[in-house]
């Protein structure tokens, strides 16, 4: 209710100032400690404890800098980025917009952030104040790197042995030629040069892939991570389609992200699962509104989700609130956890 007395005065900022000033009160606000979850929503991922799958996505806390107040919100886990090797400034602004009438966002941010090795520091001490709660770092490749490869890797290098697991982001549509990264050759030697840069560190490797990809891209996609023994695959990011959109904004260059992107995630996510058979985890993101949502990506594949946009529309209470809903569901359904309502339609 407080959220949406606030809303109108949160929205008449520019959307870039009202996200920075939400870093800015995550950061100096006293918080409680993080909700207490139904234990059957308890999962394990990967080798990780989850007490919830719903995540933070990347893109919110770019740096690395209130991953524990999210957990506090209620995520069960955050995941930080993306993180270059280098600092980069990003697009020129404007670069955020908000599509109300849709509950959707277009951006075209690219990768803007203060580096990894700002982050470092940061996140070193952020690890003792997350509790249960799982730290995932997304690494991505500097705008005007010689060698994407190359930057991957020492991105590996850098955040693995901060992090609970690491993302290879390939998926972003504002880093011009990133989405490159997907295909199959191109893939495999990405995928080999960052596990190879990971030596005995146990911490898992995901792959976040975008959900403008046609059935030939989703066979690679999967055989490639597979043999490469990437521990689970991010479905997906933002699209550059355009699906019927209401507000004036539809027409701004960028990633598309909110609720018109649910159908196009939901069936990627299938289309995922049925190539993988279920052999390797999915995390489900895009057009995650509400507990039905994410509890419909879980019966359709997901072990995990992850959330954003919704949050600017709903507010800070989100995940707590689907949580408690998300319980109701896994149990009116009859399961012992959630882990068990996982590929069941």
């Amino acid at each position: 209710m407080l959220y949406n007395l606030a809303k109108p005065f949160i929205f008449a900022l520019e959307a870039e100032r009202a996200h920075g000033l939400t870093i800015a009160g995550l950061k100096t606000l006293p918080m409680g400690p993080a909700p207490k979850c139904d234990s059957v929503l308890a999962t394990t991922v990967a080798g990780l404890d989850f007490v919830n799958p719903i995540g933070m996505a990347p893109g919110f806390d770019k740096n690395g800098e209130v991953p524990d107040a999210l957990i506090r919100m209620g995520f069960g886990y955050a995941e930080v980025g993306t993180l270059t090797p280098l600092p980069q400034a990003g697009n020129p602004k404007p670069r955020i917009f908000r599509l109300v009438e849709d509950k959707a966002v277009i951006n075209r941010l690219g990768f803007n952030n203060r580096g990894q090795e700002n982050a470092l520091p940061r996140l070193k001490r952020m690890r003792g104040r997350m509790g249960q709660g799982v730290l995932g770092i997304n690494i991505g490749a500097n705008k005007d790197s010689t060698d994407r490869i190359a930057d991957y890797v020492i991105g590996a290098k850098n955040m693995a042995p901060l992090a609970d697991y690491l993302t290879v982001n390939i998926s972003s549509p504002n880093t011009p030629g990133l989405r490159a990264l997907q295909d199959k050759g191109a893939l495999a030697e990405l995928l080999a040069a960052v596990m190879g840069a990971m030596g005995k560190s146990k911490t898992p490797v995901f792959l976040k892939v975008a959900p403008d990809l046609e059935p030939a891209d989703i066979d690679d996609i999967v055989d490639v991570a597979m043999k490469q023994k990437i521990a689970a695959l991010i479905i997906s990011n933002t699209t550059i389609t355009r699906p019927d959109l209401k507000s004036a904004n539809q027409s701004e260059t960028g990633g598309l992200s909110g609720a018109p992107l649910k159908d196009l995630s939901l069936q990627r996510l299938k289309d995922f699962r049925k190539a993988s058979g279920g052999k390797i985890p999915l995390i489900g993101v895009g057009g995650i509104t509400t507990a039905e949502d994410a509890y419909e990506r879980i019966r359709a594949g997901a072990s995990l989700v992850q959330l954003y946009t919704a949050m600017i529309y709903e507010g800070p209470t989100i995940a707590a609130a689907m949580s408690c809903q998300l319980a109701k569901l896994v149990k009116r359904d009859g399961f012992t956890n959630i882990a068990e309502a996982v590929g069941t339609v």
